[in-house]
């Protein structure tokens, strides 16, 4: 197989717009992928948009995928979210860190709420930010309706939620529990080196080969 390729052409494709098509010159001749499929088989994934059921199922999907190819070798897991569902950013935590390769985890334009939280759950030494990216952490929301009984079932659950998803940041950023039960009461803003201070990266790229980890 030759590594020339070139751009072909696009698709529509639910949530990210149009897509280009790659189409690469092998010694079987041409063949055609969207440029997520090409990515996904040099081990890259994407968080993009919305945290919400059907992408946490693609990407645990392709985490599984992934470990299945090469159990030894880093996935590289790109994030640009304003996050969305808990339970759906969890799946896609939990799978993280069940599988056996290190996920390097990279926040692009944005990690906000549920997706600083997937970007902090990467491989310590691993994770990074581009300099011009932000985070952000708060707690998780909730609005409801209905009987006092039901409200106050609900508003138990969000109060559990929250201390799970303050340890896992405590867990992976370092910071003590009452920082970030301080922290994510509102939004809390952060930039990019912000961000390498606080724990939630541990590093800043501003150009390729410049992470001092490196992978697998």
């Amino acid at each position: 197989m030759t590594d020339k390729m070139r751009m072909n052409g696009a698709q529509d494709t639910v949530g990210v717009g149009t897509i280009p098509i790659v189409i690469e010159q092998t010694s079987r001749g041409e063949r055609a992928y969207d440029i997520y499929s090409r990515l996904l088989k040099e081990r890259v994934v994407f968080c993009v948009g919305q945290v919400e059921d059907y992408m946490a199922n693609l990407l645990v999907a392709q985490l599984l995928f992934l470990e299945s190819e090469n159990p030894d070798k880093d996935i590289h897991f790109y994030i640009n979210s304003p996050g969305g569902s808990v339970t759906a950013g969890l799946s896609i935590y939990d799978t993280m860190q069940f599988i056996k390769p290190d996920v390097s985890t990279m926040v692009i334009g944005q990690a906000a709420s549920m997706g600083a939280l997937l970007l902090s759950g990467g491989a310590k030494g691993k994770r990074y930010a581009l300099p011009h990216s932000r985070t952000m952490i708060h707690q998780p929301l909730g609005g409801f309706q209905g009987q006092a009984s039901d409200i106050e079932i609900h508003a138990r659950e969000i109060l559990l939620i929250r201390e799970r998803l303050n340890d896992i940041l405590v867990r992976h950023t370092g910071q003590p529990l009452e920082r970030i039960q301080a922290d994510t009461d509102r939004d809390f803003f952060m930039g990019a080196e912000e961000s390498v201070e606080y724990g939630l990266v541990d590093q800043v790229l501003s150009h390729r080969g410049a992470a001092a980890g490196g992978g697998k």
